[in-house]
Formats: C-alpha cells, sequence, structure tokens
C-alpha cells in the first residue's frame, strides 16, 4: 500500500489530538463520579465532597490540571441531556418604532405597524424592514402619498429633532431609525449578560440569532426556569402612574359585564377592599378576564373620562389573599406615557418598620424633581409604582418626597428583591424581551436521555460489529477496528471543536457508524468480484479499491450535501447535522485508508484472509434477476402508495407538533398508569373557554404512567402569569392522578412526579421553522439534482435520482399523515422540526444507494462501448452487482433504526419511525424510481445510438 507510513503517521496524530481533547472530559466525569460515591446523597453534600477533590492538581509530566481547568474543557451535553433552560427571546421592534415615533395615532403609521404585525409570521425580513415596505403600501391604501417618514405625526419628534428635519428625505429616515433599533438591540443583548451573570450559572450561552432582533440563551443546569423568565423579560421600564377612583372604574366594569360579557365577569371578579386596588380576582381566572376586558368590545364601551384607563395586574398574589390577584385601574394618557418614567440610579434592599422587604430606589436629578411634582399634587392619593405593566405597590401619598427616594414592596421573598435589584442596577431594557419559544428539560428527564443514548450506542455497536465479522470474517474484524477508530475520532473532534452532545446528536452518531460500514461493504463487494474473476486476492484488493472509489465518494458527497444544509437549522437538527457531517469525513478517513492500512499490512505478513464466512460465502452471487422487467408492478404499487399518501395529506392533514403551529408542550410523570384520552378530559372544562373548540390534548409519552400535553391556551395572552396560571390549572387537572397530598411545588419541580419538561413555541417562531423546513428540502433535492447532472452529465439520471427522493418523502409523509389519525400505533407521529430533520437524512440516504447503482451503470455503459449488451442487460447487471452492498448497508442501517426506536427513548421513536419507513423504501426506490425511469428515459437515445455506430462514441 503506497502511503502506509503516511496514513499511519496521521492516524496516530489524530489519535492522540483527540485523547487530549477528550481528557478534560474523561478527569471531570472521574471526579464527579468520586465525589457522587463520597457524598450521603444530598446536593450540599455532594458539593462539599466535590470542592474537597477540586484542590488536588493532576500532574502527568507534560498534562498538568486541576477540576476547574478541566471543566472548562470538557466535552458539552446539550440541555436535552444535562437538563436546563432554553429560550429565545425576542425584543420587540414595533414597541422601540412606538417609542421612536412617540406612540404616534397617525393612521399610516398604525396601519403599517398593522401590515408589518402581519408580515412577522411569513418574512424573512426583521420588523423594520418590513415596517418601511409597509409604510409606503399604508400611503397608497389611506390616500396620503404625500406622508413622510420625517414628518411631525411620524419620527419627527421633538426628542429627534436634531437628527430628523422637516426635509430629511425618507431613506434618510430609515438609515437613522434602523441604525438605531440595532443599536439598541445590541445593548439589549448586553443588558441580558448582565442579569445572566448575576446568576452564576456555569458555562452559559448567550448569542443574537443573525439578521433579527432575536437572542439565543442557553443556561444549562437551571431548575427555578420561571425566576430566570422572569428576570430577563422584565425590561425595567420603571413608571409612576396616578390611579383612578374605585367607584368610577368599576362602573365602567360592570358596563362592560352587563353589555357584552354576559354577566360573567361579576362570577370572576369581584371589588376590592384593599391597597387601593380596583378588584381581585382568582390567579387561575385572569386569562378568562383579560379576553374580556382588553378585547375591543369593551374598548368601544370606554366613557370620555375614561378614555385612556390602563387595567393592570398585580406582580404576584397576597400570600394571605387565597391566591388572589389584585386588578388596578390606572389614570393613561393620550400617548401612553407615564408621567414619570424612573431614571434609577441607585437600588438596594431595605426593611419597612415591620420588617418587611422592600426595594429602595434613588432616583437621577430630572427625575426627582418631576417626583417632587408629582407627590405634592397627590398628597392623600394613591400612585402606582409600575414596572413592564405590572402594579408592585399602589399606596397613598402622605406627603411630597423632593430629594427623589421612593421604595417598591410587593410581598417579595428576599430573593425575589435581590433579583429586581440586579435588574435595576443592570440597567433597562429599550423594549420588551418577549420569550418565543422556551424549553424546560428536568435534570431527571436529562439522565434518562443520556442512559437511553448510552444504550442506544452500545447495542447498535454491538449488532454492526457482529454483523461485519458474520458476514466478512476476518476482512470485516478488520473494519470494526477502523469503525472503532472512526466512533473515537468523531467524539475527539466535537470535543475539539466546542461541538455540542445532544440526544439527536447520538442517533446521528449511531446512524454514521451505520452507514460508515457502507464504504469498507462497497470494497469488500467490490473485492469480492475480482476474486470471482480469478486475481490473485493482493490484485483483486487493488482493482476492487479502485472501483470502488468513485462510488464511496459520490455517495458521501450527495449525504455531504443534505448534512451541510442541516447546519444551516437550529436545536435538535443541528446537533443531528454536526455529527452526520464529522461522522461522512472520519468515515472517508478510516473505511478508504485505515481498514486498507490493516488489510495491506496483513498481506505483506503472508498471511491471509477472508471476505466472506462459510454460510454468507455465496451470497448475492451469481445474482441475475431481471429488474426492469418488474419496474411496471412497481410504478403501480408506487402510484397507488402516492395516491393514497397525498389524499391523506391533503383531506386528513397531518398531526402538527407545537413546532409548526406554536403553543405549550408538557411532559408530566403521574403516579399511576392512565389512559390519555381520561387526561384529555379532566383538563379539557379547564382549559377551554365557553363557545370554543378543545385547546388541549394529551397522549402517552413512553412509560405508561407518562403523559404528553399539548395545548395553545394563553398563547395570545400579555398576562406575564400566564405560565403560573397553566401550571395552577394542570396542577388541579391531574391532582387525583398525584399521590394523596403531593404538592404543587413539587409537581412544577417534577420531582418524582409532575412536570419533567415543558416546551414554548410562538407563532412566528413556529412559522419560520416551517418556512425553513421547506427551504432545506428544496435546497437539498436542487443541490442533489445539480450534483448528479454535473457528475454523471446525464439529465435522465439526474430526473430519475430526484423523482426517486420525492417518492420517498411523500411516502414517509403520508405513513405518518395516515397513521396520524387511525391511531393505532402508540407513540408520536407529529410533524415537528425532527421530522424534517428525518426527511433530509433519507434523502441523504436513498441517494447514497443510488448513486451506488448509477455507478456501476455508468462504468457498464463504458464498458459495453460497442453495444454488446442491451441497456436493459445493462441495468439489471449493474442492480445485480451492487446488490449486495445494498442488502448489507440496508440491514445495518435499518437493524439501528429499529435498535435506537426500542432503546433510544421515547424522544426519538417518531424520528427512528420515519428513517426505518425511508430507508426501506429508500432501497427500493433507488432500483424500482431511480434506476427504472432512468432506464425509461434513456432507451430512445441508446437504442438510436445502438443503430448507429458513428453515435457509440458519445455514450458515457
Amino acid at each position: 500500500m503506497k502511503g502506509k507510513g503516511l496514513v499511519k503517521f496521521f492516524a496516530i496524530v489524530l489519535g492522540l489530538i483527540c485523547l487530549a481533547e477528550l481528557f478534560p472530559t474523561l478527569y471531570v466525569n472521574r471526579i464527579e463520579s468520586k465525589a457522587n460515591s463520597l457524598s450521603n446523597g444530598t446536593e450540599a453534600s455532594r458539593r462539599a465532597e466535590l470542592e474537597k477533590l477540586a484542590k488536588d492538581t493532576l500532574n502527568l509530566g507534560i498534562v498538568k490540571m486541576n477540576y476547574y481547568d478541566a471543566k472548562k474543557n470538557e466535552m458539552q451535553l446539550g440541555l436535552d441531556l444535562k437538563g436546563g433552560l432554553n429560550l429565545l427571546l425576542e425584543i420587540s421592534e414595533k414597541d422601540l418604532l412606538l417609542d421612536l415615533a412617540d406612540n404616534s395615532e397617525n393612521p399610516v403609521f398604525r396601519k403599517a405597524l398593522e401590515i408589518a404585525t402581519s408580515e412577522e409570521v411569513k418574512s424573512r425580513n426583521t420588523y423594520t424592514s418590513n415596517f418601511f415596505k409597509a409604510f409606503q403600501v399604508a400611503k397608497i391604501e389611506l390616500n396620503q402619498s404625500n406622508l413622510q417618514l420625517s414628518s411631525p405625526e411620524v419620527f419627527g419628534t421633538r426628542d429627534l429633532a436634531n437628527q430628523i428635519q422637516h426635509n430629511t428625505t425618507d431613506e434618510d429616515v430609515e438609515k437613522y431609525i434602523s441604525g438605531v433599533i440595532e443599536s439598541k438591540v445590541t445593548k439589549a443583548i448586553d443588558v441580558i449578560r448582565a442579569r445572566i451573570k448575576k446568576l452564576n450559572i456555569d458555562e452559559p450561552n448567550i448569542a443574537r440569532v443573525p439578521g433579527t432582533g432575536r437572542i439565543l440563551v442557553e443556561l444549562p443546569g437551571v431548575t427555578d426556569a420561571d425566576r430566570v423568565k422572569k428576570l430577563l423579560q422584565t425590561s425595567a421600564r420603571l413608571e409612576f402612574w396616578e390611579v383612578y377612583d374605585q367607584p368610577t372604574a368599576w362602573a365602567y366594569i360592570m358596563d362592560v359585564n352587563q353589555k357584552i360579557a354576559d354577566n360573567k365577569l361579576t362570577s370572576l371578579l369581584k371589588l376590592s377592599n384593599r391597597s387601593n386596588a380596583l378588584a381581585v380576582a382568582k390567579l387561575s381566572d385572569t386569562a378568562a378576564i383579560n379576553k374580556i376586558i382588553y378585547s375591543d368590545k369593551a374598548k368601544k364601551l370606554l366613557p370620555v373620562g375614561l378614555r385612556y384607563i390602563k387595567l393592570l395586574w398585580a406582580s404576584k398574589p397576597d400570600s394571605k389573599s387565597n391566591n388572589e390577584l389584585e386588578l388596578y385601574a390606572i389614570r393613561g394618557t393620550k400617548n401612553n406615557k407615564a408621567p414619570l418614567v424612573g431614571a434609577v440610579t441607585e437600588a438596594s434592599l431595605t426593611f419597612d418598620q415591620f420588617n418587611r422587604i422592600q426595594i429602595g430606589m434613588q432616583m437621577g436629578p430630572e427625575s426627582a424633581l418631576v417626583w417632587k411634582g408629582m407627590t405634592e399634587k397627590n398628597i392623600g392619593k394613591p400612585i402606582a409604582v409600575v414596572l413592564d405593566d405590572v402594579v408592585y405597590t399602589a399606596p397613598n401619598v402622605n406627603s411630597i418626597i423632593p430629594n427623589g427616594q421612593s421604595v417598591i414592596s410587593g410581598n417579595f421573598t428576599e430573593r425575589e428583591a435581590n433579583d429586581l435589584v440586579d435588574v435595576l442596577k443592570s440597567g433597562n431594557l429599550p423594549a420588551k424581551a418577549k420569550i418565543i419559544q422556551s424549553e424546560v428539560v428536568g435534570p431527571t428527564l436529562g439522565q434518562q436521555s443520556i442512559n437511553n443514548g448510552l444504550l442506544s450506542i452500545v447495542v447498535s455497536y454491538v449488532f454492526i460489529l457482529a454483523w461485519m465479522i458474520f458476514y466478512y470474517g476476518k476482512a470485516g474484524l478488520y473494519a470494526n477496528i477502523a469503525l472503532i477508530l472512526n466512533l473515537f475520532y468523531l467524539i475527539g473532534i466535537m470535543a475539539s471543536t466546542g461541538a455540542v452532545l445532544t440526544l439527536p446528536g447520538i442517533a446521528g452518531m449511531v446512524l454514521s457508524m451505520a452507514m460508515a460500514v457502507d464504504a469498507n461493504i462497497i470494497i469488500f463487494e467490490r473485492v469480492k468480484e475480482e476474486l470471482r474473476r480469478g486475481r490473485p486476492l493482493k490484485q483483486a484488493f487493488m482493482e476492487g479499491q479502485k472501483h470502488a472509489l468513485a462510488a464511496i465518494i459520490d455517495g458521501n458527497l450527495t449525504t455531504l450535501i443534505v448534512g451541510i444544509v442541516l447546519l444551516f437549522s437550529t436545536g435538535p437538527i443541528k446537533g443531528f447535522a454536526v455529527t452526520l457531517v464529522i461522522g461522512i469525513f472520519c468515515t472517508l478517513f478510516t473505511a478508504i485508508f485505515i481498514t486498507s492500512m490493516f488489510i495491506y499490512g496483513s498481506m505483506e505478513k503472508g498471511k491471509n484472509f477472508s471476505l466472506a464466512t462459510s454460510i454468507t460465502k455465496n451470497w448475492f452471487t451469481n445474482v441475475h434477476f431481471k429488474w426492469m422487467e418488474k419496474r411496471k408492478y412497481a410504478y403501480i404499487f408506487s402510484l397507488i402508495i402516492m395516491v393514497v399518501a397525498l389524499v391523506s395529506m391533503f383531506t386528513k392533514g397531518f398531526d402538527k407538533g407545537v413546532d409548526y403551529t406554536g403553543g405549550r408542550t408538557y411532559v408530566i410523570k403521574l403516579e399511576k398508569n392512565i389512559y390519555p384520552e381520561e387526561v384529555t378530559a379532566s383538563l379539557e372544562k379547564l382549559f377551554t373557554n365557553e363557545g370554543e373548540s378543545s385547546n388541549i390534548n394529551a397522549k402517552k409519552y413512553g412509560e405508561g404512567n407518562q403523559v404528553r400535553i399539548t395545548t395553545k391556551y394563553g398563547m395570545d395572552s400579555n398576562d406575564p402569569n400566564i405560565d403560573v396560571v397553566i401550571r395552577e390549572k394542570l396542577y388541579s387537572g391531574l391532582k387525583k392522578y398525584l399521590p394523596t397530598n403531593y404538592s404543587k411545588d413539587n409537581f412544577v419541580k417534577g420531582s418524582p412526579y409532575g412536570i419533567q419538561s415543558s416546551s414554548e413555541v410562538g407563532p412566528t417562531v413556529a412559522s419560520g421553522i416551517v418556512r425553513n423546513g421547506v427551504i432545506a428540502v428544496s435546497i437539498a433535492l436542487a443541490g442533489i439534482f445539480l450534483y448528479i447532472l454535473v457528475r454523471f452529465r446525464n439529465w435522465q439520471m439526474s430526473t430519475g435520482a430526484v423523482a426517486a427522493l420525492l417518492h420517498d418523502s411523500i411516502v414517509v409523509m403520508g405513513a405518518f399523515s395516515v397513521l396520524s389519525w387511525l391511531k393505532i400505533i402508540p407513540f408520536s407521529v407529529e410533524i415537528d422540526q425532527s421530522f424534517i430533520a428525518a426527511i433530509l437524512t433519507i434523502i441523504g440516504y436513498s441517494i447514497n444507494d443510488t448513486v451506488i447503482v448509477f455507478d456501476r451503470i455508468r462504468e457498464n455503459k463504458k464498458n459495453n462501448a460497442h453495444h454488446l449488451m442491451t441497456l436493459e442487460e445493462l441495468y439489471n447487471d449493474a442492480i445485480n452487482h451492487t446488490l449486495g452492498r445494498t442488502i448489507n448497508t440496508g440491514v445495518s442501517t435499518i437493524m439501528v433504526t429499529v435498535i435506537i426506536f426500542f432503546f433510544g427513548g421515547e424522544t426519538l421513536q417518531g424520528f427512528m419511525f420515519a428513517l426505518f419507513l425511508g430507508f426501506t423504501f429508500g432501497m427500493y426506490s433507488s432500483i424500482y424510481i431511480a434506476s427504472s425511469l432512468s432506464y425509461d428515459l434513456t432507451r430512445y437515445k441508446y437504442d438510436k445510438e445502438a443503430s448507429n455506430p458513428k453515435l457509440s462514441s458519445s455514450v458515457k
């Protein structure tokens, strides 16, 4: 073997690099395992033991490290494996535009905001760029074509007078406003980063999503998700408002109750008798009340004296109020600006005379002057202290406050008060930061995912290694050594690049290993062909490897196209793609060079080795099946399946997950085995308003006592307590399935029963996922078509290949559609992000199989320049000669999907089921769609060339 020494050098160097990259992870795991074994089982004890062990320094001569150094360089686990919180925050560009326009009521400005908001769910542009386009459209629609962005009714305000004059062009205004908004979003990221730093979370990840106002936040190990969400969403915009007297505001509420609410409000709201609030209501009823009092119908009933009223809730229920929340009637203003927006220069935790926790604040000079005038005007009257449209306190003013000092009281715990102090100190966000996507994974579920992932790796590897030895004998043993090195290199490279290991990533790892044996199988099958032609072993191996190389490269490059497309995704799809792409490069190195190095080394030592066992020796040899004769039956079979699939897809549709529809999902563990239908019935009344269709659905999730609950309840709510409200309803509806007297706190923490994980996807994110999924599949198909067209210079093959990929995709989607409404299988067949990853993986696998056949067809054509074989014989021969490879690779990959399906946990079951269907039909379609269609499209040209020898030279 030429270059054997170089291959050995690279293999050793790469191995040492990977070992060095993985060593910190091994060292950290050793220290943490030892700390766990020495502790008494409590977290405090574990930390104490860890601190003792962390003081020791490991000294191996050239390698010195302690626990903390190693911890910084260990391989990172995704949140689905270690538990934690994943958030996608969006800074409201709409609010920024409103603020810059001084809350203008200009109809063109408002219409442009309305159009931009509707475009948000389907456009890839920023909200701001959509607004400027919409502004031009709104001018025409409202017949105000002369209105300019520099108008005092739009951005030509007093605050922006130095930057925007009356003659400033629209182009210059756009440029300036876009720059201001960009700087404000950048500031928001800095503020959020400062707040997270106060939480002392290990290795947080905070990054802006390029080209958007969105911020990705990953916080491993976080258990109190509510605290973090509140901390990050609070804009720290502190406002001071006057309060309406109770009789005036209550009269309006009763008018709404009678005219549009059918007297429902009287059962939900009651007049307050404390702390200057208007009314009180149960926390669980606030969403229903909001729907009424914030409706357009309610606004039309406002009397002239209350036209700017703001109805705001208190920050949290009073501990003595039986979980009731107070509603305040705030005296609003025309431009929705508070009389005083507090510019806080200092904030600290203090205590009042009764030792209750307060937050003391000091305002800047200008705010202090306004505060003095406001308190002087309202002596004996209440002033509400509002933070992010939530009322923290509304005390009566007893005297003038001349020095800019004030306090916030609000039934705080010490931690809540400290968090609020940190928020005020870190500065205010320029606009609201809304959570548009979130995922919370409990540590128990994370550990379960690790166990499932490791088990699926072990079982899959044992199967693949055993199969290779069973089928190829000693050659299979050499391939297995390369396969083990492949896994080592893959994990080491992931560690060195900082890639995060996720559960889908583990699936990608196992799958890439199954596909890695494909390269060895292709080589071994070609060598066996050369041996059957009578060549000696060494020459047969050299010839077989030479002929196999093109097929291996073509197959892996087409899969790489799909992997690269997947890399531009996010979340679980990206984790899968990272391992798939790295795995492809590791496969090419180990299969082509490492396996060959072992085999050539064996031959140079004069040792014999086998390429088959006594059982498999003659498998798939001398196959002369006439595949093309049966293609018309296959066309009919495929046509029937595709018609059924398409009819189901366009009539019944799919069971769409929250990734595509928006909503919330909760995985909940109960005490006893239950029927999902019972759970749905228990929760339906709590989550469905009168006159509406059901808003909640429960499905079995893994074990018999675990359910996955999805709901859209509260997705359009601005209530900051909506998450708390939903959990209250879940606890109330599921209490009978929990142990007696099981507390709500334990239910929320999920220990041992209750919420194990939760996720939320907003409508704008959901629409983006749909759009990106369609784009990803389209790009993958186009890329593969172009690659095959360039590589084979044959449009018939490109057409056949893409038709086969479409066939496989439609079959899998159709199966998911049919099974979703038949409801005969015990696992989820929802369409979500992972399903798109499955479709793209199927495309990658199916095209790999097709390219192997096409490579052999091309080779046969070159060897058949004088048309000694008919086209049908040529195609049949190509398929028969590659049948061994097709079956072997198919068995490996399909069995691995089955193994991961059963051992990888319920999270991956739908994903693996899609792959199982796709891989199975991929083997079929490479013969009876791709090859058959290519054959039919080529027949005319081939027959014409066969009848005219002068054209034969053009056959390639």
